[in-house]
This record gives C-alpha cells, structure tokens and sequence, in this order.
C-alpha cells in the first residue's frame, strides 16, 4: 500500500501568471528581432542595471577575472572541469561513424556532425552557477563544436569573477556578461554585435525557460527546463540525518523546487521529518528551503520496493538518490529519471558540481521521453548512402519503382525508373510505368 505522510500543495492549473511570462517573452523577443542591440541594452539596463560599454568581454577582462581568484579555486575550478572533460570524452568515444554493406552494392552509413554554433546560458542573478560553464562548454567542446558563446548575467554589478574564469578555461570562443531573456534572445537571433547560434543549451529561471520554448524550432535547445526536483528513494539501512540533508539540499534552489522521501520504513520517514525540522533552524538558506519543503515536500511510504519503483517512474524525476539496500534493483528496473545517485557515498551535488556527469537534467516528468543534457546533445546523426553496382541500383530501382506506384508518386517513381533503364538494361521502360507490375 502507497500511503503519503506529507503532501505537497496540489499543483496550480494554468495560472495568470504563466500567461504573463509567456506574454512578457514574446513582447522581448519580438521587440529584439526589430531593434536588435538598441532593444538588447535597453532591457539589460531594465532587468539588471547593466549598461556596460560593451557586453563581450575582451582578453584582458577576462585576465582581470581569473587574477580575482586564488590559485585554490582555480584549481578546484580545473578538478571539475577535468571529470566533466573525461566523462565526456569517454561518451563521444561511444559514438562511432559507421559504415556498412547492408545489401550486395548498397553502402549505408552515418556521420556524428558537430553544431557548428552554441549559446550557452550560466545562470548567476541568484547565485553564481559557475557549475553549469563546466556542463555545458567543456561538453560541447568535447563535441567538436565550432564556436561557443558563454554568457552570464552580472552578479552584484559586476561579471562574476569565477563564472567569467570557468567559461574560459572551459573554452568559450566569446564571452558575454548579459543576462536574461535578453541573453538568449540575442543569441538565437542575431544582432549586429552577436552573430546567431544554432542551438542554445543550460538553466534559466522560468523567463529564460520560456524564451528557450519560443525560440525552439528556430533554435536547437537541450530540453525544456523547470525547477530542480529530487527524490531520495531509501530503506531502514540509512537515517533520517542523511536523508534529510539530501532532501534539503536540493531545496535550496527554490521556493517551487519538490523534493521527495520514498521509503518503505515508517519510521525512516518521521525521523526525516523532525531532522528537517532540527536542520531548517540552522540551514542558511532556510528562507528557500523551507518555503519548498512546505509547498512541495512530500513523504511517501510503501510496502514494497516494487511498490517504489511503480512511484518512482511515475514521479520521473530530474535527480533520484538511492539508499537502500539493493541499489542495483533501481539501476537495473527503473526507466524515468534524469541522473542516479546510487547508494550513501555518493549524492546529487557531486553530480551538481564536480563529479563528471551533467546536471543539465530534464525536469517536469520530461524523462519519460528523454536523457539530460550530454555530449551527444551536439552532435547531429546524419546519414548518407552510395550504390557500387549497375546491378545495385536497377534491383533497388525496382523495389522503388514498384512501391511508389502504390503510394501515387509518380515523380519518385521516375527516379528509380530512369535508373532501371540506364543501369538495368531496360531502355524501353516507359516513364510512369513501375517496373514489374502487373499491367
């Protein structure tokens, strides 16, 4: 039996309010498709007090950045980016070109083609997300990428010192210090100091999500983003400690960021409670947190791990920590969820920071249907086909003939028709007329 000992409010349908970010967004992209730079300035003045002579950043600011950091934190900052780099690098090496004679004379295969250009977004209005310049540049030039522009919102006033050095030394091409919807718009389509993308990766508040919606179909995006959730799934082999750090860490993101307990020990599920309780009074961003945990925050407790599972995938959630006994069980049975965190030792902020897999994740039970943000993100599969023998292509010619004249095609069916008469020996074969169907 499912039974909930905390549930969070129930979700809002459409409300007002989304109605007028959407609207809000249209009006910005729109008013930058027609002012260009002008627009772009205007509202980084509006929304951020930002006003900089110019908004890419030249080699000698980027130097002054770096030279604000301790060696320690360039350090720290070169650690993550190397476990990203690695990851990434064994994933691209997953990808092979192939090649391959599927048929006498007929040669398939399929290519892994880079993008050529890529915005990224780092979020840093709230807090400087230097993390996700690791996630997203140092991947994409794993890809092969071209050119990569950066951009990051100021932070008090000023471009953040260690969001500038990581986009950096993650090898962005250009680097912006813009934020907002105005940051992605201008990427997306072009202005006369930004040259347009063809694809724009990494996490935004709810205005930058919605622009990413709008300017998809136009622009390549990563996926479609809301706010972080996690769901730590344990047994009685852990505590309420553990599991309520876990919980409360993810919290912090937001006000409307859910965070889950699955477990199959009542008992387990109250001492979290409480260790929440006890961790709310000392948390620093208890302000955030607690706001989360009481509008979102949920406590389920089953009778069985299969009991779980069928919650857990239905549930599909961006982060899922798993602390049980049998933490293969979930690895080997459970198909929604954004990124694993498997067992005691390990947790969603490594997986955040530093460890080497990509925290651009998908959200809003999105991982039903997709993986989150990878090197294979930016690359394109494309295929290509050749026919080596005369004999090849009049018997392919053939099968083609004949199929499109069921489907009324008589254009495609020329194309293979005119192959049949040159490459077959068929030169008599009238146009229109399938070749080897029944008169």
């Amino acid at each position: 039996m499912i039974r909930y000992l905390k549930r969070g409010r129930p979700a809002a349908v459409k409300t007002q309010a989304d109605a007028q970010v959407r609207a809000t967004v249209e009006a910005i992209v729109h008013d930058i498709e027609t002012r260009g730079d002008e627009a772009v300035r205007e509202y980084s003045r509006q929304f951020d007090n930002w006003d900089p002579a110019d908004f890419r950043l030249s080699r000698a600011q980027i130097q002054a950045a770096r030279k604000q950091l301790s060696a320690r934190e360039i350090e720290d900052i070169s650690f993550a980016q190397a476990q990203v780099r690695n990851f990434a690098q064994h994933q691209r090496d997953s990808m092979r070109d192939i090649e391959v004679e599927t048929y006498p004379g007929v040669v398939l295969g399929h290519k892994h083609v880079p993008v050529n250009a890529v915005g990224c977004y780092i979020p840093g209005g709230k807090y400087p997300m230097l993390a996700s310049a690791h996630m997203s540049v140092v991947t994409a030039k794993v890809a092969g990428v071209k050119r990569i522009v950066s951009t990051a919102p100021p932070y008090q006033g000023a471009p953040h010192p260690a969001i500038v050095t990581a986009m950096d030394m993650a090898g962005a091409d250009e680097i912006l210090v813009l934020g907002g919807v105005q940051a992605v718009v201008a990427m997306a389509v072009g202005t006369a100091s930004v040259a347009p993308v063809d694809m724009l990766v990494g996490p935004g508040n709810m205005f930058v999500a919605e622009a990413k919606r709008q300017l998809y179909g136009r622009v390549g995006i990563d996926l479609f983003a809301g706010p972080t959730e996690t769901l730590v799934i344990a047994d009685d082999s852990v505590d309420g400690e553990l599991c309520a750090v876990d919980l409360l860490g993810q919290a912090e993101h937001g006000p409307t960021s859910p965070a889950v307990l699955l477990t199959t020990s009542e008992q387990l599920a109250r001492d979290t409670m409480a260790q929440i309780d006890r961790q709310l009074a000392r948390l620093p961003t208890a302000g955030i947190a607690s706001k989360s945990w009481e509008d979102c925050g949920e406590v389920i407790v089953c009778d069985t791990v299969e009991e779980m599972l069928q919650v857990a995938d239905d549930l599909a959630f961006e982060h899922v920590q798993v602390m049980t006994r049998d933490t293969d069980y979930f690895l080997d049975n459970m198909t929604n969820y954004g990124a694993l965190f498997l067992g005691p030792r390990t947790n969603v902020s490594f997986g955040d920071k530093v460890i080497g897999t990509n925290h651009t994740l998908p959200t809003n039970r999105n991982a039903r249907y997709t993986g989150g943000l990878w090197v294979g993100k930016f690359l394109k599969t494309c295929t290509y086909q050749r026919v080596l023998t005369d004999a090849a292509s009049a018997e392919i010619g053939a099968y083609c003939s004949r199929l499109c004249h069921m489907e009324n095609f008589a254009g495609h069916g020329e194309q293979a028709n005119i192959r049949v008469r040159r490459y077959g020996g068929q030169p008599d074969l009238p146009w229109y007329q399938p070749v080897g169907a029944q008169a």
